[in-house]
């Protein structure tokens, strides 16, 4: 089964959030063709939530698991720690206050 390229996932996945008027912005650009993608919606509360790709063998699906949520501060210091594991990751920062991503979303899995 042929894969989307991580950029491409990205700029379909930031087409869909301007769209729906929600900002989103990369904070980090990976490996266009297959880095890891490590979404981190900011409530702009001081409160944020970041999501990682998780992929399911026993049922061959793909979903969005949440790495690390809480204080902004101790997301983003889970996201540099994944970053000096990968340096070829992706970071797309949403920043919505109602909290919506749209990674639940079909085609975005």
């Amino acid at each position: 089964m042929a894969r989307l390229t991580a950029r491409f996932w990205i700029d379909a996945y930031l087409t869909r959030l301007r769209g729906q008027d929600i900002p989103a912005f990369i904070v980090s650009h990976g490996d266009d063709t297959a880095g890891s993608i490590l979404v981190k919606l900011n409530r702009l509360d001081g409160q944020a939530t970041v999501y990682q790709r998780s992929y399911n063998l026993m049922d061959d699906t793909r979903t969005w698991a949440i790495l690390e949520q809480g204080d902004e501060a101790e997301v983003d210091a889970s996201i540099t720690r994944q970053q000096g594991y990968d340096p070829d990751i992706w970071v797309i920062e949403v920043e919505d206050r109602e909290g919506r991503h749209l990674l639940d979303q079909p085609g975005l899995d």
